[in-house]
């Protein structure tokens, strides 16, 4: 099994090329099978990838992981700088490691476990490993048993008779009895997706260490049968309290198996294929960090829809939803808006790489949800050419002012324009959020 590793906006071809993050060479059979795949994502909405010109296609701002039926896995990274190299690889692949804990609220023992950066993992390996580290700690503390209720027919009484069905035996049966009884089995919902799930690693695993212990754990679980219905089974996954030892298994249960989850989009494989928009990806992250560090007499409101761009007839027209909404004692004081995307500070010639759908967008929640008046912030990833936030504002009014300002995702820290305090008068950043960058640093060079 081959593994090509890329990052967001690559483009791949069946020509050879030379190897590098933005560019890679794959076989004519992984180049149909993504050219189906695109076109059946396309028909529900989401486009991972373009076609150029019959040779190339350029993957779209989707990261994760993509197995195809040939056996080749395409891992997609983050891009979050314009360097090339191994550096860079490993960066990336460490970032994507980390935004995911946090975004899918990974168990902390089992990532820390699964993470070792001793050696480098792909994002297959890594999930993988950590699968096999939950599941091995799981069935070292006990799979849960359940009751099920069999109905058969005996020549020995057990559990309870069924009357109704005794009275309708034929003459020449009347020896033989129908029973109701319980057996006490490993066959319950949970124990079937986990069986499935690790099933399907043993099949696609290359690593001796992991295929030696994925096969030991299988033979723990011989008695376990597989999941015919895996969605079925997954709505019946039990959370209270006898079953607090399996919560750690059910993300790794969904990573493996491919089921739904809200930023996730899966492949019709039988290998592991997850894609995450980065761009949710990156939201969902900063919103997890926000809510940790804001102030506590503040509230963080997610994607918030209270408002409408405008009035159509007795009703609303044009939801609108930013990213975040900071409140005071229930009312609206800041508007957060998440982009992934790399912008540079020094560039004023081409409006600093920021999009003018954005500020749009931007101006209509500020007037529908701050009434004209307030501070509103779009916040990019952080990286060589945008160390600190554009020093000056944008103004849509006397009242209404946006800030461009970058969040370093390995520090995790929000670098707020340094004059921000004369906006907010007797509130200093600090009793807003506890996640502010130190002093501005010299630039980097590329």
């Amino acid at each position: 099994m081959s593994t090509i590793v890329v990052r967001e906006y690559a483009r791949l071809t069946t020509d050879y090329v030379e190897q590098n993050l933005d560019q890679a060479s794959i076989s004519h059979t992984m180049f149909d099978w993504l050219c189906k795949l695109a076109s059946s994502f396309k028909s529900n909405g989401a486009t991972i990838l373009q076609l150029e010109n019959r040779r190339w296609l350029k993957l779209d701002n989707y990261v994760g992981i993509l197995q195809s039926p040939c056996g080749t896995v395409l891992e997609v990274l983050p891009k979050h700088t314009d360097q090339l190299g191994d550096e860079a690889e490993r960066q990336a692949n460490a970032l994507l490691r980390k935004m995911l804990e946090v975004a899918l609220n990974l168990p902390s023992r089992t990532t820390q476990m699964a993470s070792i950066d001793s050696f480098r993992h792909s994002l297959l390996e890594w999930v993988i490993q950590a699968f096999l580290n939950c599941l091995d700690h799981l069935i070292k503390r006990g799979l849960r048993f359940d009751y099920q209720r069999l109905e058969e027919e005996q020549k020995f009484l057990r559990g309870q008779l069924d009357v109704v069905k005794q009275m309708r035996q034929p003459p020449g049966k009347a020896h033989v009895f129908q029973i109701r009884h319980d057996v006490f089995l490993l066959d319950r919902p949970e124990n079937r997706l986990l069986k499935t799930a690790l099933q399907r690693i043993c099949k696609i695993t290359r690593q001796a260490k992991a295929w030696h212990i994925s096969h030991e754990l299988l033979e723990l679980m011989s008695e376990v049968p597989l999941s015919k219905n895996i969605s079925s089974d997954f709505s019946q996954w039990r959370d209270d309290r006898l079953m607090a030892h399996y919560q750690p298994m059910r993300v790794w249960c969904e990573l493996v198996l491919g089921e739904f989850m809200p930023m996730a989009l899966r492949g019709k494989t039988e290998g592991i294929s997850l894609l995450f928009p980065m761009e949710k990806l990156f939201e969902t992250y900063i919103g997890q960090m926000l809510k940790i560090h804001l102030a506590p007499e503040l509230e963080l409101k997610f994607q918030a829809s209270s408002e409408y761009l405008c009035e159509h007839g007795d009703g609303h027209i044009f939801q609108l939803r930013p990213d975040f909404l900071v409140k005071k004692y229930n009312q609206p004081i800041m508007v957060l808006d998440a982009k992934w995307k790399l912008v540079s500070e020094s560039d004023h010639k081409n409006k600093y790489g920021l999009s003018q759908s954005d500020f749009y967008q931007l101006h209509a929640y500020g007037h529908k949800y701050l009434n004209g008046t307030g501070e509103m912030f779009l916040i990019y990833p952080r990286y060589a050419n945008l160390l600190n936030h554009i020093s000056q504002k944008f103004s849509f009014s006397d009242q209404l002012h946006l800030w461009v300002v970058p969040f370093d995702l390995y520090t995790d820290k929000l670098y707020l324009p340094d004059n921000f305090q004369d906006n907010f008068p007797g509130i200093s950043p600090a009793g807003l959020f506890s996640m502010l960058g130190d002093e501005p640093l010299e630039r980097e060079v590329v």
